[in-house]
């Protein structure tokens, strides 16, 4: 056993649905979304204890500790990133899928990299903090999830795109709020969305349907709605992150609107080990 890192992009969805199952691995969602080359380091120590830190703070996270217990796996777990928590880039499945690949190499497991998906992405759904983002995350770039679940359930496609991404964050969302109430009009606007995408899959098509969805499926909050028309004004495009009060975009648009954004760009490979 040795210490392990691992890189997991951060992941903003632009829009989705919602699909139940017994089992956690088949769960998940539909939809798409950007993958950051802002993310998060995971690095995993055997330790005596079991302990997660999230920038040198002690954190609670469920699917960490769900990943650990499935893996057997008592370990010091470290994440570092700039991304915020809580405001829709996926850090609690950066997390957990971090954790998964580096346990998986620190402990000598021998998983495949679809099961050690499986794991993580069950564990997040377990957790009620996410549905896609460990799927779009191990694979990069601007993942389509066509079907839900694990890497043995789902069906994934790509816009093939690079470029910059801005973003621009005023607060926190409550996943668990959102993907436990009521999903009928959420769901019927991301079907929409998806649909959208699939006949035009391109970036400035994607971002159409992110807003389209963010306005059909009443999560618009004042302030975010706000930034966006900003945005327009000055002539750029931009839409709300699935689920935070974060404003992204991919034409430069929040710093022609006078915005002092953060910037990064859409990650090409995925999540990978470290050297």
């Amino acid at each position: 056993m040795t210490e392990a890192d691992a890189f997991v992009p951060g992941h903003v969805t632009g829009f989705f649905t919602i699909h139940r199952d017994d089992d956690p691995t088949k769960a998940g969602s539909q939809g798409a979304g950007l993958t950051l080359s802002d993310g998060v380091t995971v690095t995993v120590r055997p330790a005596e204890e079991t302990s997660v830190r999230c920038n040198d703070v002690p954190v609670e996270m469920e699917a960490v500790e769900t990943v650990l217990d499935t893996l057997q796996a008592t370990a010091r777990v470290d994440g570092q990133t700039p991304l915020p928590i809580g405001s829709g880039f996926g850090v609690s499945g950066a997390m957990a899928l971090g954790t998964a690949l580096a346990v998986n190499d620190a402990f000598d497991r021998r998983l495949s990299e679809n099961e050690l998906v499986t794991i993580a992405h069950g564990a997040e759904v377990q957790a009620g903090t996410g549905l896609g983002d460990v799927v779009a995350q191990a694979r990069g770039g601007v993942p389509i999830r066509l079907e839900p679940g694990g890497p043995q359930d789902n069906l994934l496609d790509a816009i093939p795109a690079r470029g910059p991404v801005e973003y621009h964050t005023l607060g926190e969302l409550s996943t668990e709020d959102v993907i436990s109430g009521d999903t009928e009009l959420l769901d019927r606007a991301g079907k929409r969305s998806l649909s959208r995408v699939v006949e035009e899959p391109t970036l400035s098509s994607f971002m159409r349907a992110s807003r389209q969805f963010a306005r059909e499926a009443e999560l618009l909050t004042p302030e975010v709605r706000e930034v966006i028309l900003d945005v327009n004004e000055a002539g750029g495009d931009a839409s709300m992150a699935m689920l935070g009060k974060t404003v992204f975009s991919t034409d430069g648009g929040l710093s022609a609107a006078g915005y002092d954004p953060s910037t990064c760009r859409i990650d090409p490979t995925g999540a990978r080990l470290l050297e």
